[in-house]
């Protein structure tokens, strides 16, 4: 196979591989909820910088009670929360400035049994003013707890082709913490204020409708919001896509878990706050200016905000975001039409894949791995700024994490990749440096590399190795006699022949011509001659094969030499196993010499 069409080949496979252990990872719950929790994440970050940009309603006023409003109150009725009567007054004294909507985040909960005037007052007040709204909160409570109430069929909606909030055990209640009765009955301006946390605590979502005894309940925000829209009505119907249509401008693009993914304003304190305080000493003074200019025609929220009284929520721009100011924000992205919308997940994987494919396309083909990183980081920068774009200019929440995870899976698999047919041809291009090519032996620089290496060892550890020369007795004559071919065939042959009588741990050598040599590592003296005589046996009990066809045979001398007792360098080793192997060729060839006397 061309090495090019390999390694391509090796990539898609190890790039399929790494695709499908993706893929199948991501249908367990827990992997996928871990996936999902980083998504989160990154939908945070992506909220926290271009929420710095979005520009809140004017329409929507926040009275809030802060710290400074909670010990106005305090100081002037002993106690938190203040009397009904309180109340009941703050809504005739607002009512001149004529708000659009008057919105309690404060929950109004039974009739005080000490103060029945107190009640009657708040709840006239809120019959009679038919742009006040009060909340009620669903919960799970067992009815041995408290007996879940029959709501009012005023409340009551109806969802045509509901397919995600009925079936969705978190937007199912089994009971209601109901206000009044009075009030109850007495207002359709009757909506829910509960909120939805992720499992990490931090508010993303808002539910716009619940399931309940039957029926479908709006939240009291979306109440006023399309109150004030001129859209209000009990009937709605969600399309395939899982939206509710409004009108032309306006739709509630429901999660696929039947809820809405806000898109937030800024850090906390983003929208027009008037401190309750304030407002009473306005009311005081009978300055209606100062109330007209901040309150007409508004959207009024009125809720809680001091920390000692604790509706403060973590949300993807701040950790202390006060509640009332969650439900502002549900209402301004009412207002714009300004939710954002999840993309389909079959374009998450196929974005994915795109950019997974082209990292790993790069790290094979950039032959250096600064270029590859670069292109990996490039890539995946460009796609979180693609996504921050398509999120403030679109309102679409493109996925960050299965890209990048997948893309850096596909990196390293492309590195093993290009790192195994690296160390493949590495190793090819080195064994053809360090092998002679006609015996397949080491070669001559191997050789000596190989010794240098052995000495050092054997000094350090106090070991021994031993040499073995060996020559091909009346080779000169062989060639004049058979040719350079026949010859070249039994160079080859012999060598294989000594390769078989050696260990694996040894290192055949061609020295030069016709001479070779073996290393035989932490091998003494007594056991090299050993191996020498078994290879001269074997050289001469061999029928070697010529290129003309025929058989003959050869024989061969050998010198043997060990460290430390013939020499502690190459130079001396090798000396004295060419001594050995001239007196081996001296004394009539085909044998072993292991030692001489000295004038030879």
């Amino acid at each position: 196979m061309d090495k090019k069409v390999w390694i391509k080949f090796a990539y898609v496979l190890a790039s399929a591989l790494v695709l499908g252990v993706f893929l199948y990872l991501i249908q367990i719950p827990s992997f996928r909820s871990f996936l999902s929790g980083i998504e989160n994440k990154t939908f945070d970050l992506r909220q926290s910088i271009i929420s710095k940009y979005a520009k809140v309603s004017d329409e929507i006023v926040i009275i809030d009670v802060d710290d400074a409003s909670y010990e106005y109150i305090v100081d002037r009725y002993g106690a938190w929360p203040a009397p009904r009567v309180f109340w009941a007054k703050l809504i005739k004294d607002l009512e001149p400035s004529d708000p659009s909507a008057l919105v309690f985040d404060i929950l109004f909960l039974k009739r005080f049994a000490s103060d029945g005037n107190s009640d009657l007052e708040l709840i006239n007040a809120v019959k009679n003013n038919k742009n006040v709204y009060a909340p009620i909160n669903f919960d799970n409570y067992s009815k041995e707890v408290r007996i879940p109430p029959n709501l009012p069929l005023h409340l009551q909606n109806n969802i045509e082709g509901d397919f995600l909030i009925k079936n969705n055990p978190d937007l199912v209640y089994s009971n209601c913490r109901k206000i009044i009765d009075e009030i109850l009955n007495g207002t359709k301006n009757i909506g829910f204020i509960n909120v939805h946390r992720d499992d990490d605590g931090v508010i993303r979502t808002m539910i716009p409708f619940l399931y309940y005894d039957g029926a479908y309940y709006k939240h009291l925000t979306l109440l006023s919001g399309l109150d004030y829209l001129g859209l209000n009505n009990s009937k709605f119907k969600m399309n395939k896509k899982g939206e509710i249509v409004l009108d032309n401008k306006h739709t509630l693009p429901l999660n696929n878990d039947g809820k809405l993914i806000l898109n937030w304003y800024g850090p906390q304190w983003s929208f027009n706050y008037i401190p309750l305080w304030e407002i009473s000493a306005a009311i005081k003074k009978s300055d209606r200016a100062f109330l007209d200019k901040n309150l007409k025609g508004k959207i009024v929220f009125i809720g809680v905000t001091a920390n000692s009284l604790s509706d403060i929520k973590s949300t993807p721009v701040s950790s202390l975001y006060p509640g009332v100011e969650v439900q502002a924000t549900f209402l301004n992205n009412i207002l714009d039409n300004n939710f954002i919308k999840r993309i389909n997940p079959v374009f998450d994987i196929l974005i994915s894949i795109l950019i997974a494919f082209l990292v790993g396309f790069g790290v094979m083909n950039f032959k250096s791995p600064v270029k590859s990183v670069l292109l990996l980081f490039g890539l995946n920068i460009g796609y979180f700024i693609l996504s921050l774009l398509f999120m403030k200019f679109f309102n679409i929440w493109i996925s960050l994490i299965a890209p990048i995870i997948l893309s850096i899976l596909i990196f390293a698999a492309a590195y093993v990749v290009k790192y195994l047919i690296t160390s493949r041809d590495y190793e090819h291009t080195y064994k053809l440096a360090v092998t002679d090519g006609l015996t397949e032996m080491f070669n001559h620089r191997y050789f000596q590399e190989q010794m240098s290496a052995n000495i050092r060892a054997s000094k350090r550890y106090n070991s021994v190795f031993s040499l073995i020369m060996v020559d091909i007795d009346f080779f000169k004559k062989f060639n004049d006699t058979y040719g350079h071919q026949s010859g070249d065939a039994v160079l080859r042959q012999v060598a294989q022949t000594i390769k078989k009588n050696i260990r694996s741990t040894d290192i055949p050598c061609r020295y030069g011509g016709e001479e070779m040599s073996v290393i035989l590592t932490n091998t003494n003296k007594e056991d090299a001659i050993k191996t020498a005589n078994k290879i001269c046996e074997a050289v001469r009990n061999k029928e070697f094969e010529l290129a003309t066809g025929d058989w003959t045979h050869v024989t061969i001398s050998l010198g043997v030499a060990s460290m430390p007792a013939d020499g502690d360098t190459t130079e001396k080793l090798i000396e004295y196993a060419d001594k050995c192997l001239y007196v081996a060729k001296k004394n009539g060839r085909n044998q072993v010499v292991f030692e001489f006397s000295e004038d030879v």
